[in-house]
C-alpha cells in the first residue's frame, strides 16, 4: 500500500516576515517605525498572534517592495491551512450528496420523507426514499425521461417522483380485478363525455387490473404522466394534473394506457403537453396518436374540422354527437392551432376537485408550473 499524502505545512505569514527583517538587518522595532505602527502590532504578526489585514498588507508592500497580494495570500493560505489541518466533519459534503441525489428539501415538505436534523437519520431517509443502500449509489434511473425542448428538467427530482408513484403503487390493493384488457379503453372512453365521469377512472383501471395514481409533480420535473410494469409485471398508470384542465386530464391518461395497452416495454415518463412532435419515439408516437384517436374518432373530427365553424353552439353539438365533454374538442381544437389558447377556455373544466381522493394526499395544491 502507498505512503498516505499529507498537506505540506504551510509557515505562517510572521515567519515569513521574520525572515524579510532578518535579511534587512532590520529589528521589529524599525519596522514598526518604518510603517509608523506599534511595535506590539508587529510582534503579535510575528507570533502569529494577529493576522495580516488588507490595510497592514498595503503598508507592508510599502515597506519591503513587494506587492500586497503576497502577504493577504500568505495570511489566506496559513489559515485556510490551519482549518484543513484539523480534519473534522465532513457534513457539508455529505449533505451535499443527498441533495445531489434529490431534492430533499421538497421531500420533506410533502412527507415523503421524515423532517429529521441528524444527518446519519437524513441519509437513511433518503436511501430508503430511493430504494439504494448509501448515498454513493446512483438511484436507478428506470424511466425513459423524455421532455420538449422547451423545458430543462432536474433528472434527481424525476427519479425521485418515480420512486414515490412505485412506492404507493406497491401499496396499492387491486382486489379482484374482473374486466378484460380489451375493455380497458371503451371503459374509459364511456367516461369521458361528462365531467363527473373523471371520479371513475380509477374503479374502472381497478378493475382492469391497473394501478392507478395522481402524483402531483416536484418542482423541475415536467412531467405529465408515466406508464410502467411494476416488477416488470402489474401495469401502474400515473399522472400529474400539472395542467388541471379536463382535456390535458384525458388525453394524459390515454396516453399513458396506451403504452400499457399497446405493450411498450419500457418505463415511460411523459411531457406528453411539451414535446416537440418531430422528435417523438416509436412509442411515443404510437402511444400519441392511440390517445387521440381515441379521444377523437379521426374521420369524424376531420369533418368536423373542414366545416371550420368553432362557434360554442357547433362545438356542443359535435361534442354530443362524439359523446364528448366539449372541453376535449376545445382542447383539441387548440392543441392544432385551430382556436387559440383564449378561444372558449370556459369548456376548459377542472378536475382536480372532483379527483381530490385519489391524489395523493402528501403532495401540493393541483396546478401548472
Amino acid at each position: 500500500m502507498g505512503r498516505v499524502l499529507k498537506p505540506a505545512r504551510v509557515p505562517p505569514p510572521g515567519r515569513i516576515l521574520s525572515q524579510e527583517l532578518e535579511s534587512r538587518g532590520w529589528s521589529q522595532g524599525d519596522l514598526a517605525a518604518v510603517m509608523g505602527r506599534p511595535q506590539q502590532v508587529i510582534s503579535e504578526i510575528v507570533n502569529a498572534k494577529k493576522q495580516i489585514t488588507p490595510q497592514t498588507a498595503l503598508e507592508l508592500a510599502q515597506a519591503f517592495g513587494t506587492s500586497a497580494e503576497f502577504w493577504t495570500d500568505l495570511e489566506t493560505n496559513y489559515q485556510l491551512h490551519r482549518v484543513r489541518s484539523r480534519g473534522g466533519d465532513d457534513a457539508i459534503a455529505r449533505r451535499r450528496r443527498l441533495y445531489e441525489l434529490a431534492p430533499v428539501r421538497e421531500l420533506s415538505k410533502r412527507g415523503w420523507i421524515d423532517d429529521v436534523d441528524v444527518l446519519d437519520d437524513l441519509e437513511r431517509e433518503v436511501c430508503v426514499f430511493l430504494g439504494i443502500a448509501s448515498p454513493d449509489e446512483t438511484p436507478k434511473a428506470f424511466a425513459q425521461f423524455r421532455r420538449g425542448r422547451q423545458r430543462d428538467p432536474v433528472i434527481a427530482a424525476q427519479v425521485s417522483w418515480l420512486a414515490r408513484v412505485e412506492s404507493l403503487a406497491r401499496q396499492h390493493d387491486l382486489g379482484a380485478a374482473r374486466c378484460q384488457a380489451d375493455q380497458t379503453v371503451p371503459g374509459l372512453l364511456a367516461l369521458t363525455e361528462h365531467l363527473q365521469g373523471v371520479q371513475g377512472v380509477s374503479a374502472h383501471l381497478q378493475r382492469c387490473g391497473i394501478r392507478f395514481l395522481i402524483v402531483p409533480h416536484l418542482s423541475k420535473t415536467y412531467i405529465d404522466g408515466a406508464a410502467f410494469r411494476l416488477d416488470g409485471r402489474d401495469p401502474v398508470v400515473a399522472v400529474t394534473l400539472r395542467y388541471d384542465r379536463i382535456d390535458n386530464f384525458w388525453f394524459t391518461l390515454l396516453h399513458e394506457v396506451a403504452h400499457i395497452v399497446l405493450g411498450h416495454g419500457d418505463v415511460f415518463a411523459d411531457q406528453v403537453h411539451d414535446q416537440d412532435s418531430a422528435a417523438l419515439a416509436s412509442a411515443e408516437r404510437s402511444a400519441t396518436s392511440h390517445a387521440r384517436d381515441w379521444l377523437i374518432p379521426p374521420e369524424a373530427f376531420a369533418a368536423f374540422v373542414a366545416e371550420a365553424d368553432f362557434t360554442r353552439s357547433s362545438i356542443r353539438r359535435f361534442a354530443a354527437t362524439v359523446r364528448r365533454h366539449p372541453g376535449i374538442i376545445v382542447g383539441r381544437l387548440q392543441n392544432e392551432g385551430h382556436l387559440t389558447y383564449r378561444q372558449h377556455r370556459p369548456y376548459l373544466d377542472k378536475v382536480g376537485g372532483l379527483l381530490a381522493a385519489t391524489i395523493d394526499t402528501a403532495g401540493p395544491a393541483i396546478g401548472a408550473e
